[in-house]
């Protein structure tokens, strides 16, 4: 778990822990610290739950599963790297979209309002403006 943990850039790792313990420890720590769980037994659904992110191993049980906010596919530690760069290039892309929106709306509107522009003209920007951020957002499925 620690060379994983190195890699992605979690401080603090705590491994092969009786399940009581591991709640203990959860709630132990300030609340405004960042907490994540990693488990795949019945026994890590309570701390699971009590986590900021809980993440659930592939092969683990179904009450695991259940209780974490994601499942890994399969048992390979790594995959959690591939996740976090997969929400960070998600979050790029949201910003992006966020961006182009804002951007023309704001450029738009006001010219339709004061009739520089024809709202049939309008409409059909904001129709190819919801094509682009759709197609922006298409980048996450072929990026790996």
């Amino acid at each position: 778990a620690q060379p994983v943990a190195d890699e992605i850039g979690i401080e603090h790792v705590i491994a092969s822990a009786k399940p009581e313990d591991k709640l203990a420890y959860l709630k132990s720590l300030d609340s405004s610290d960042i907490t994540m769980m990693v488990g795949d037994g019945i026994n890590d659904a309570p701390t699971l739950a009590g986590a900021h992110l809980s993440v659930a191993m592939g092969g683990g049980t179904d009450v695991a599963k259940a209780s974490a906010d994601m499942t890994l596919l399969g048992d390979n530690l790594e995959k959690l790297l591939e996740a976090r760069l997969l929400a960070l290039r998600t979050r790029k892309i949201i910003r992006e979209n966020l961006a182009w929106s804002l951007g023309y709306n704001l450029l738009i509107l006001p010219l339709a309002v004061a009739g520089l522009v024809a709202p049939y003209i309008a409409v059909v920007g904001m129709s190819a403006s919801s094509i682009i951020v759709v197609s922006n957002s298409l980048r996450l499925l072929k990026e790996k």
